[in-house]
């Protein structure tokens, strides 16, 4: 049931709206989160059972992707093949939002980052730096948990890790070997898994299957880190509470969120501010959704910005058979190491901007049986595979493009009848080449290491990260938020998540999303003597 007078509604109890509503709340905010998922059952993540592989290739209801889950609090999203390229669309809706089904790999935006514009001459500076975000980013880790090792030369110093760095077993000691043979960077990964006891939360047992939920807690959910502090402070969360638009009064400001309620029904949430805190893809879906008489195109978009400039972070796979037994399917899913040897812009090798080389772990046997061909030789094959595969990720930055871009499909609805997102993406010809170089380079360091057979395992594709749909900026012609996450238009609306990004970075974006969360919360705090 809607609640009486709050400050603020916040819409999405994930990785930006658990981190804002915690932080009003200690403040001493009246907040309400509406969240159209509902809270997950540890003893219900995939991780718990036996035939924990078989579940995860299936699919079924904790699929990466809402259009293969097909959860009742889901909505589908239609996606546009061009170019030969069809971004997957992965996120999860609930208490936690994707933090319940992430790898926990926990980078920074580099300095760089925030000027690719005055450096590079390509996309948009954000309209703040990294040192403005550097005491959110400390926050942030503090309230998540981070194992890690400070002192990464490639970035700059870094309040000591909450933990020590999760172990890197023979599988990243032989991709160490790699990169040490070819003079480059690597260091250990931050990651928001702790590995040792830490805030009432266990260490990391290593059983390696938390991508799909954590049991116990070790992986820094929302729902494990910032919900349970926000509710001791009093904030109020609304699950199975799906909102259809937001609402503005006769001034053109916004007034509350109709949503609708676990029993179907329709119901307006009154609030003096709302923030939109739905991902790249399901925020610029409802803010296109909430049309009125002041805004007939979409709530926030007198300018057409809303839903362009959709940006993901593209991805090549490189795998390399060693003779040697490795343990790449025992451990956290998430990366133990990283290179950013090729992170920042150099004209030299035919493109702008960089990558990171991500050195994820692999999956267990069943992942590596469906990859090799049946017949009289499939058990020779799967000897000489499995143990005995290391892979290396390059995760790409990614131009924003007015032409990537989330818009209301004209057929297809959710279960309430809400019109869902579409996504029409191409992949840019600056990516493509950084991609085939970081192939190169990733095999480089595999051959180096020792493999006997290096092979492109998945082609191109991209993280689930999903990005840039109301992007920050100063000119209101040219973006949609301010730099305090305030909405151009509409002087009482926030939107904070990945939508705001100007650029992607080279980076997985969750820290950086918790650290814009906790700075706009601050913002919102100090001018709150405006919102009466």
């Amino acid at each position: 049931m809607p609640v009486e007078n709050p400050d603020v509604v916040v819409i999405g109890a994930g990785a930006a709206g658990a981190a804002l509503t915690w932080r009003l709340s200690e403040h001493g905010a009246k907040v309400v989160c509406l969240e159209q998922g509902d809270w997950v059952n540890p003893i219900d993540y995939p991780s718990q059972y036996s035939d924990f592989e078989a579940r995860m290739l299936r699919g079924g209801d904790f699929s990466l992707s809402p259009n293969v889950r097909r959860r009742p609090e889901d909505y589908p999203v239609s996606v546009a093949n061009n170019g030969g390229f069809r971004p997957s669309i992965s996120m999860f809706n609930a208490v936690g939002g994707t933090t319940i089904h992430w790898q926990a790999h926990f980078p920074r935006f580099h300095p760089s980052d925030f000027r690719v514009k005055s450096l590079d001459g390509v996309a948009d500076d954000w309209p703040l730096t990294y040192q403005d975000l550097e005491p959110y980013y400390n926050l942030n880790d503090r309230m998540m948990g981070v194992s890690g090792l400070h002192g990464d030369p490639a970035n700059p110093p870094r309040i000591p890790r909450a933990t020590p760095p999760l172990p890197v077993g023979r599988y990243g000691d032989t991709l160490i070997r790699g990169y040490e043979k070819m003079g480059w960077h690597w260091w250990v990964a931050d990651q928001a898994i702790i590995s040792r006891a830490y805030d009432g939360r266990p260490p990391c047992l290593l059983h390696g299957k938390c991508m799909y939920g954590c049991p116990i807690g070790s992986k820094a959910s929302t729902d494990r880190t910032y919900w349970p502090k926000a509710l001791a402070n009093g904030a109020v969360l609304e699950t199975w509470a799906r909102s259809r638009e937001v609402m503005v009064d006769s001034r053109g400001r916004v007034r509350g969120v109709l949503y609708y309620d676990r029993d179907g029904s329709l119901q307006e949430q009154p609030g003096k501010i709302v923030v939109v805190c739905c991902n790249g893809v399901g925020t610029p879906r409802l803010l296109l959704n909430s049309k009125s008489r002041y805004f007939p195109d979409g709530l926030a978009n007198s300018n057409g910005m809303v839903g362009r400039n959709f940006m993901v972070h593209p991805t090549r796979f490189m795998e390399g058979i060693f003779k040697e037994t490795l343990d790449g399917h025992i451990g956290p899913f998430g990366a133990p190491l990283y290179s950013q040897e090729f992170y920042e812009t150099d004209l030299s090798r035919g493109f702008v901007r960089g990558y990171t080389m991500v050195s994820g772990r692999t999956y267990g046997p069943l992942a590596h049986s469906r990859q090799i061909p049946w017949g009289a030789n499939h058990h020779l094959e799967m000897a000489r595979h499995f143990p005995h595969t290391a892979g290396i990720a390059t995760l790409c930055e990614d131009l924003p493009n007015e032409s990537n871009r989330v818009d209301l499909d004209p057929d297809l609805t959710d279960s309430h009848g809400i019109p869902a997102p579409r996504v029409t993406y191409t992949l840019g010809d600056n990516t493509t080449q950084m991609l085939e170089h970081g192939a190169a380079r990733a095999t480089e360091v595999l051959k180096a290491a020792g493999a006997t057979e290096v092979r492109d395992a998945r082609g191109n594709a991209n993280m689930a990260h999903l990005m840039g749909t109301a992007r920050m900026g100063i000119d209101p012609r040219r973006s949609v938020v301010n730099p305090a996450n305030q909405a151009h238009d509409v002087e009482n609306l926030f939107i904070v998540d990945g939508s705001s990004f100007v650029t992607s970075a080279g980076v997985n974006p969750t820290s950086t999303i918790g650290a814009l969360a906790l700075r706009a919360a601050d913002g919102i705090w100090e001018r709150r003597g405006e919102w009466n």
